[in-house]
């Protein structure tokens, strides 16, 4: 029986700007990445969002970005690991101060889009934001990409550790996503992109842009909630997952 988490990155709303359909995209996830402040989000929304991922039984975890809400924190800076580790445990902080509010416990930490990907290669950066998880609260889930500085800089610590694949994106030969600054970055036929989810679960593997074979590791697929058509497909991806005897289910 294989097994596989869905997340999604939720509570991305700021002021009277409204992103994605939250209450919708909880029926089928099991895991949201709640944005704290940084790159997205604002006090009320993380509020808002920890209420509904809770009403929905749904795992909650922080969301931590880098500080660009213009740039919603896919544009690289350039940051010291110590200033990494410290935007995190701040971000966490901040999230779990809503948690307590509600007698809710943190299930992960997943960093968002620039930093997540510098930290995907940036082994010192990655070590600062492990450790930053680690020093808040040992029992926190890494989220990381798969195979990557994050997630061997959290096992090497002694975090859980999941590793991470995504529904909408594509792969290069070393296992690393493609650019998003390139035009075939995403995958917009949903057929193909579910196909190559069931796969990266059941056979470990992943075919890249350069028409290789990767083997990658999947304990969570992340899908995006701020597409067109992001909860027909939340939907599609849980019902097809379940249909090729895959367990959709938080991470531990």
């Amino acid at each position: 029986m294989f097994r596989a988490d869905l997340n999604c990155d939720l509570g991305e709303s700021f002021g009277r700007y409204q992103l994605g359909e939250q209450k919708e995209i909880l029926k089928y996830i099991t895991s949201a990445n709640i944005a704290c402040g940084f790159h997205a989000g604002d006090p009320s929304v993380m509020r808002e969002t920890v209420k509904l991922a809770i009403e929905h039984g749904v795992k909650i975890g922080a969301h931590p970005g880098l500080p660009d809400l213009n740039g919603f924190g896919r544009r690289e800076m350039k940051i010291t690991p110590q200033e990494g580790y410290d935007i995190v445990v701040y971000q966490i902080g901040a999230l779990n101060g809503f948690l307590a509010t509600f007698g809710e416990e943190m299930q992960h930490v997943k960093p968002h889009g620039a930093l997540y990907n510098m930290a995907a290669k940036d082994s010192e950066l990655a070590h600062a934001i492990a450790q930053a998880v680690y020093d808040v609260s040992p029992s926190l889930v890494l989220f990381g990409l798969a195979s990557s500085e994050l997630t061997t800089a959290g096992e090497s610590i002694g975090l859980r550790t999941a590793h991470e694949v995504f529904a909408d994106r594509t792969y290069q030969s070393d296992g690393s996503l493609t650019s998003r600054q390139q035009s075939d970055a995403l995958i917009t036929d949903t057929n193909k992109s579910v196909a190559q989810v069931v796969r990266m679960v059941t056979e470990g593997k992943v075919i890249s842009q350069q028409n290789t074979e990767v083997m990658i590791k999947a304990d969570t697929i992340c899908i995006h909630g701020d597409g067109d058509h992001a909860v027909s497909f939340a939907k599609y991806i849980k019902e097809t997952l379940e249909s090729n005897s895959i367990v959709v289910s938080a991470v531990f």
